[in-house]
């Protein structure tokens, strides 16, 4: 066994920069010791018993050699040099104790100052001083071939099974590295780094070769000997390609192998590779190219997954709830691309942690900052500019990430020939601060912060203006190799306000806000390598100002009126259990349990029993004081899905959830709009309870380069809020009598093809979906359609999207774009009639109709700066074609009344060629 151990350390060490830092220069315990004709095996074994250093050698040289020696207080330097004077053998000493003896050449531990300079490019490539660059990159394999010692090193190893547990970081910027697989090969055990870079393996004892994987890292490894729990910290570099093609697979065959279903990763290379209008990278813009996500309108950012409503998705930005992702009436994502770091969509089978929505959560994280150097980043575009500067507070242990955005649009409104376009104005910025600090082993702190503004004004008299402010603080702790806890705090707010100043006589303010506090603790423990428990509380406070509507100006002859406050609060617990029963079939079931309570102060209206709640059967008010419970909702929420592999590439899966959802967005516009009103369930209007069973089929092919997945869903919605024709939702006193209370049911299938590596990569989506609704009172006379059901505003059947990414060298490349989806339905009029002498307009049954079929295609540049390592500024081009076609898309159809005639006009928002380009910088 010594044999092959000094085999395995004379390579390590002869080729070794990270481990070989000095000799020992602690003083050392003096050795007396006396030895008559001993074998040099007895020897080893007393130096050992007695220093607490190990040796490692080649035994079959020592067979014949005995020893006689006596020596009193000697170190062990002077114990070595005394026997091995005047012979071939040398011997070397590590600073973790380890003495090499060799025969011929000896063994070097220590390395040449300045053989390495740490400085690396944008990309994560090492500059190297010296002329054998190939001799540098065998030294980069130092950690690799080194065997470390985990737990409390023993002479004799037990059976059994140890934890270890560590960080996974990048190690040029020093940011955790996330999903990165963690594996042995034998036996088969594996897990994945969590959003802190942080992984728990339990393996068996012994000697292991740990194997690290990540998607856009170089794939490492780390020979351990495992004696009992223990820590190792593990640093990965980015993955060169080089002059051939590099393939990373890390984490390819997740989608077969895990339980999740509808779940989606992206990182920020991803969504450079999608070529979008004014040519910014953006985030929501890639999301609606999967499927089963759609939108309604040209270029809004309102995401509608599987037939749920724009609000019935849950958008978390480091923790925190963002209640209005967009900025420019839609046409930039409110997340600045260079403080990005990934994007997790859930929209089958959503987590017991995440709660509160009915459609889907999409979480997102930014980076933690460069722990090692100070990096500026950012891009010049047509219409915005971004800057982020990112670096150590102290170095390896706080970071911090600054990120602004702005616009100056102006000049491209002014530019434009109508006269009252030309007049308008639109502005917008956003700042993101995270600072990220480990403030031990077991304890990190992160702290985010972001504000975004927006402004704009059409061709007239009123401003329209939103905002959206949050910050989150998050504790993560862990307990010992089995039991982690996070314990994340959080704020989010989001207002609005429309000021008119045309008259002075009818010159106003109106202005809304919402507020959210949130706190949660979540905990996972690790029963063993197959069986994890995760579980955990929460709790939300709203507090909602509906609605301010001031005179503007001493001329002003608006009466002042001010919606009611409401506040609210939401707590919940879940409990979920995820265990791999074999190799073959795996399962997770969890359970949530949330409780709403709707408080006072508050004077609600009364109606009738029996009767409907509409304005005619109001009775009266009853109030409540402050603190007050009105009304309570509350219920058990079911999550559950299962894996079967019915091979090594090929997976069936089966999930199952239940969701509760206690706020809504009222609108009856066809895509987000900065008044939508935010209403919280009250006596009246019932929280929001769906239930989506998912299956699907999972098939890898080519080592799993190219991605297949087949999912088919049904789903029902009840309580799902509509509005009644003829009411205005802004300023409503009455807002229980305006709306309509329907059910609605939910149905498709999502087929996707990816192809995640190779010169040649991107995806294919195609998605069929029906959202259908249906009065709960279909007896009423509001009751749309005559009770039966009619398409949702954003029902629209076939979804096609295609996204290519050729490159062509290692500087250029080339992205392609192309999608087509059904038109959405619309309510046209049918004709006029008269009643009591005055004209009226017959329309058609809601949403019977549909405008025409929206395809556009997109084409985009990417343009790289030469890859030399030492120069100021790493920069790179994108040049992009929006709606290469020039195709008029119709957006919405609407109706106006000119001389008596009814009139139809479709709105189109581009209807030719968008062309930008866009610089982007790194120094």
């Amino acid at each position: 066994m010594k044999r092959l151990i000094l085999l395995v350390f004379c390579i390590s060490f002869l080729f070794s920069p990270d481990e070989a830092v000095a000799q020992q220069t602690a003083p050392e315990k003096k050795i007396t010791m006396r030895l008559d004709s001993a074998r040099f095996n007895d020897f080893v074994k007393q130096v050992e018993s007695a220093s607490g250093y190990y040796f490692y050698y080649d035994a079959s040289r020592f067979d014949s050699l005995t020893l006689d020696l006596n020596v009193t207080d000697f170190t062990v330097r002077e114990v070595l040099d005394q026997v091995f004077r005047g012979s071939d053998f040398e011997y070397s000493i590590d600073d973790q104790r380890r003495i090499f003896i060799t025969y011929g050449p000896r063994i070097i531990t220590q390395l040449q100052p300045g053989l390495f300079n740490p400085e690396s490019d944008a990309d994560g490539a090492i500059a190297y001083t010296g002329p054998d660059d190939a001799l540098k990159e065998k030294l980069l394999s130092s950690a690799e071939s080194k065997v470390h010692d985990i737990g409390i090193k023993k002479h004799k190893i037990t059976s059994g099974n140890s934890t270890v547990t560590g960080y996974i970081r990048n190690a040029i910027t020093g940011e955790p590295v996330i999903g990165a697989a963690v594996f042995i090969e034998s036996p088969s055990i594996g897990v994945t780094t969590d959003a802190l870079g942080l992984y728990s393996l339990t393996i068996p004892r012994g000697k292991r070769v740990l194997r690290i994987k990540s998607f856009g890292m170089r794939e490492t490894q780390r020979q351990i000997v495992l004696y009992s729990n223990g820590k190792l910290d593990i640093e990965m570099r980015e993955s060169v390609i080089a002059l051939k093609e590099v393939s990373v697979k890390a984490g390819m065959d997740k989608n077969v192998v895990s339980t999740q279903m509808g779940q989606v990763k992206l990182n920020i290379k991803n969504l450079k590779q999608v070529p979008t209008v004014f040519g910014e990278t953006d985030l929501l813009r890639t999301i609606m190219t999967l499927p089963g996500v759609k939108s309604v309108g040209e270029n809004t950012t309102g995401l509608n997954v599987r037939g749920g409503s724009v609000d019935q998705n849950l958008i978390l930005y480091n923790d925190a709830t963002i209640y209005n992702p967009s900025h420019l009436f839609g046409f930039f994502s409110a997340f600045n691309p260079d403080v990005l770091k990934e994007v997790e969509l859930y929209k089958s089978t959503i987590p017991s942690k995440y709660g509160g929505r009915l459609a889907s959560v999409l979480d997102i994280n930014s980076r933690d900052g460069n722990k090692k150097k100070y990096v500026v980043s950012g891009g010049l575009g047509l219409v915005t500019g971004r800057l982020a500067v990112e670096g150590p507070l102290i170095k390896d242990k706080t970071s911090f990430l600054l990120g602004a955005r702005s616009t100056y649009s102006s000049w491209l409104i002014k530019a434009l020939d109508n006269p009252e376009y030309n007049k308008s104005s639109a502005s917008f910025y956003d700042v993101n601060l995270h600072v990220s600090h480990e403030i031990n082993e077991k304890n990190s702190l992160f702290l985010t912060g972001y504000t975004s503004d927006d402004r704009f004004r059409l061709y007239g008299d009123t401003t329209y203006s939103y905002q959206n402010q949050l910050a989150s603080l998050k504790w993560k702790h862990t307990f010992n190799q089995k039991l982690y806890g996070e314990f994340t705090g959080s704020y989010s707010k989001y207002n609005y306000a429309m000021d008119a100043s045309g008259l002075p006589l009818n010159s106003f303010n109106l202005k809304f806000n919402i507020q959210q506090s949130n706190f949660k603790a979540d905990f996972s423990y690790v029963i063993n390598p197959k069986h994890t428990l995760e579980f955990g509380l929460g709790s939300v406070y709203y507090k909602l100002s509906p609605g301010t509507f001031t005179p503007r100006g001493p001329e002003s002859l608006i009466m002042p009126d001010t919606l009611q406050t409401e506040q609210a609060i939401e707590n919940a617990i879940y409990l979920e259990d995820k265990f791999e029963v074999s190799p073959k079939l795996s399962i997770t079931g969890g359970i949530r349990f949330s409780l709403f309570q709707y408080l006072g102060p508050k004077t609600i209206n009364t109606y009738t029993p029996g009767f409907p709640i509409d304005r005619p059967y109001q009775n009266g008010t009853e109030s409540f004081g402050r603190g007050k419970n009105i009304q309570t909702y509350g219920g058990p929420e079911f999550r559950a899905s299962m894996r079967y592999s019915v091979a090594d590439n090929l997976s069936l899966k089966l999930s199952y959830n239940t969701l509760r959802q206690y706020i809504h967005l009222l609108t009856n516009t066809m895509s987000v709009s900065p008044t939508d009103i935010w209403k919280l369930s009250d006596r009246y209007i019932k929280p929001q309870v769906g239930d989506q069973i998912s299956l699907g089929l999972y098939r890898n092919y080519r080592g799993n380069k190219i991605e297949v997945s087949l999912e088919g869903y049904y789903k029902n919605i009840k309580n799902f809020l509509d509005y009644k024709g003829g009411d205005s939702l802004i300023m409503n006193h009455d807002i229980e009598a305006a709306v309509l209370n329907t059910n609605a049911k939910a149905y498709g299938v999502e087929f996707m093809i990816k192809k995640t590596t190779g010169k040649l990569n991107g995806w294919l989506a195609y998605t069929y979906a029906r959202t259908l609704l249906r009065a709960v009172d279909r007896d009423s006379p509001d009751a749309p359609n005559e009770g039966n059901y009619y398409p949702s505003n954003y029902d629209k059947p076939h979804d096609f999207t295609m996204i290519t990414n050729y490159r062509l060298s290692h500087r250029f490349s080339v992205s392609l774009n192309f999608t087509y989806s059904t038109g959405r339905p619309y309510t046209p009029p049918m004709g006029k009639y008269y009643i009591d002498g005055a004209q009226r307009v017959f329309y058609a049954d809601r949403n019977q109709f549909r405008i025409p079929d929206y395809y556009r295609a997109d084409v985009g540049v990417n343009i790289e700066g030469n890859h030399k390592v030492r120069k100021l500024a790493h920069s790179s081009w994108t040049l992009s074609v929006y709606n290469l076609l020039g195709r008029k898309n119709p957006t919405s159809v609407y109706f106006q009344t000119r001389d008596g005639q009814v009139n139809g006009y479709q709105l189109s928002i581009f209807g030719q060629p968008i062309p930008t380009i866009t610089y982007n910088f790194r120094f």
